[in-house]
């Protein structure tokens, strides 16, 4: 069984639960989970978990997120992605100042609605499994965190509908209506629970004209960077090759800023059991253990005085 971290590059098209399939065919094993969901229209940066790393689950999913993202003004529709149905559409009056100005007031702490798109569960129902069914609910505004914003450009641009919904490249034919309109690009660093979707619908609600996402990549989620990732095609070739080793990040990676403590005998035995531990000389806040060469767990200091240890990750 493979055990670590696999920082995937996830393509348009796929889900996260898509992804977490292909790699258990791809690597031969069940126990595989992903670090936080990405839409199907989205791309960038999943890191995956394998065999006892699934354990960082929540860890993973805690961490920092940064995206690349595009909107255009003047529309909103039902997912406020450019995959929905236009339900508004307001004309664009605001000139490219003001723009700047509305989106960077965003920066800081701020409450969000969660879109009815969405897998936040209400009543054991996933939201955009009501939302399919035509039916919208109250949805409580949630506090997230965007750390910084860069706006990467702010171009005059068009945006095309026909029969109800957004229309790109060869598809603009036939008459489509068309809305002159800004087109925005921006990178945000934000914390867990962030939706993007809901920040660039924000952004076009206090601009007056409503704002539609038409593009998203995360490029970073934690330590994991958009450079050092690979597509499920990239995984599947190394894997042919018998260098999938190469890329699978090993768990104890993860507490590389923590001091090792290699157990033995008696020590080694209570640790595989799950008991406390003294280490003497030792007060770190969190220690890595080894037995027999291999990362076992992460314990946690409960007593400084006495240099008392007590389990809080095992990976037997």
């Amino acid at each position: 069984m493979y055990n670590g971290i696999i920082n995937v590059y996830k393509e348009a098209g796929f889900t996260s639960f898509d992804v977490v399939a292909k790699l258990r065919g791809i690597l031969g094993q069940k126990k595989i989970g992903h670090t936080g969901t990405l839409d199907p229209d989205a791309t960038g940066v999943l890191p995956i978990v394998a065999g006892n790393a699934t354990r960082l689950v929540d860890m993973l999913t805690d961490k920092q997120k940064e995206y690349v993202a595009e909107f255009k003004l003047g529309v909103r529709t039902d997912t406020l992605d450019a995959s929905g149905r236009v339900t508004e559409t307001a004309p664009v009056t605001c000139e490219e100042e003001k723009i700047r100005e509305v989106i960077l007031s965003f920066a800081g702490d701020i409450m969000q609605i969660p879109p009815m798109y969405s897998a936040i569960k209400v009543d054991g129902k996933k939201l955009y499994e009501l939302a399919r069914q035509g039916k919208e609910i109250e949805r409580k505004p949630r506090p997230v965190t965007i750390h910084k914003i860069d706006i990467l450009s702010v171009d005059r641009s068009k945006l095309h509908i026909r029969d109800g919904h957004i229309v790109n490249g060869p598809d603009i034919c036939d008459g489509p209506d068309v809305i002159d309109t800004y087109a925005v690009k921006m990178r945000v660093l934000c914390s867990k629970g962030t939706y993007i979707r809901t920040l660039c619908d924000d952004i076009g609600k206090s601009l007056g004209c409503f704002g539609v996402m038409t593009s998203l990549e995360r490029t970073k989620s934690g330590a994991h960077t958009k450079e050092r990732s690979y597509t499920l095609g990239q995984i599947t070739a190394l894997r042919d090759e018998g260098r999938l080793d190469e890329i699978i990040e090993p768990v104890d990676s993860v507490f590389s800023q923590y001091p090792e403590y290699v157990a033995k005998g008696e020590t080694l035995r209570l640790i595989r059991n799950g008991n406390q531990i003294v280490i003497p000389d030792m007060t770190d806040e969190c220690v890595r253990i080894y037995g027999d060469d291999s990362f076992i767990a992460l314990y946690e200091l409960k007593d400084e005085k006495r240099h008392l240890y007590k389990a809080k990750m095992m990976f037997l």
